[in-house]
């Protein structure tokens, strides 16, 4: 309990700073880091703060993070975003989150996202289910896709995988009951935890854009996976989450209109600084 409850402590700090950062107006210098892909100066100074504290707590701990870019190979270590949904911010958008995870052996083991400006904190640890503000929650009881809620990205930054991303959706939006589109995969994953989506699915997603929320959901009563229905989505950034039976559902659409050697062209440009 005592790296789970660090990570609160720092989700909380990065989360202050976010959300004054935020109210203020105050984001300092943007940067561009690639296509439709920007660092702020509060992004960097967010994670400074949560490697200050899990560093200072932990300090043979070491991180895969999302700005200094840190590769690592240790067999545990923690995976943090600073700041999800950088362009949200830039513009004032209110969503964005703060997420932190631990890997050990290559299983993410406790996750703790937050919201700072709606002040709420998700986590959950392997096998003692998943929390919002030290409360229960679990996914959706959704029995398939019709009437439900589902939650997606835009493969902004990789337009020549946009008629795949098309026909899925074409196939998931003919199913369901509504889409939602709402830039910070963090919290996305952390709504369907909550049951206020039934589903979720992206590609060209990084680690740790991932790794706290899906465990998050998983320790909700949901399934992960990435489009064919293997547990190798961090590494391949293609995700599938949510209820069963809206998991199922989804998966049966990616699985036939995604051809395998697609996603391993994806997972190939995934290596790198984001």
């Amino acid at each position: 309990m005592e790296r789970i409850e660090a990570a609160r402590v720092a989700a909380h700090s990065a989360g202050e700073l976010i959300r004054e950062s935020f109210e203020g107006g105050e984001m300092g210098k943007i940067e561009v880091k690639g296509k439709n892909d920007f660092v702020t100066a509060v992004d960097r100074e967010s994670e400074g703060i949560i490697k200050d504290i899990l560093g200072g707590r932990f300090p043979d701990i070491p991180f895969l993070a999302e700005e200094s870019g840190e590769q690592i190979a240790e067999k545990e270590f923690w995976v943090i975003d600073p700041l999800d949904g950088t362009t949200n911010f830039i513009h004032g958008y209110q969503q964005v989150g703060v997420s932190i995870a631990l890997m050990r052996e290559q299983e993410v083991i406790l996750g703790v996202v937050l919201d700072p400006l709606r002040n709420e904190l998700f986590e959950a640890w392997r096998g003692g289910g998943a929390y919002c503000n030290g409360q229960k929650i679990q996914v959706s009881a959704a029995t398939g896709m019709e009437g439900s809620l589902i939650g997606t990205g835009l493969p902004f930054r990789v337009h020549q995988y946009l008629d795949i991303y098309l026909s899925i959706f074409r196939e998931v939006f003919a199913g369901c009951g509504g889409m939602r589109r709402a830039g910070a995969a963090v919290l996305d994953l952390c709504h369907c935890a909550a049951g206020r989506l039934d589903g979720f699915w992206e590609l060209y997603l990084k680690p740790w854009d991932m790794a706290a929320g899906a465990l998050i959901v998983e320790e909700a009563g949901g399934r992960v996976s990435d489009f064919f229905g293997k547990p190798g989505y961090l590494s391949g950034g293609n995700i599938i989450a949510g209820s069963p039976h809206v998991h199922g559902a989804i998966l049966s659409i990616t699985g036939r209109l995604v051809p395998e050697g697609i996603l391993d062209e994806l997972a190939n440009n995934l290596i790198g600084p984001a």
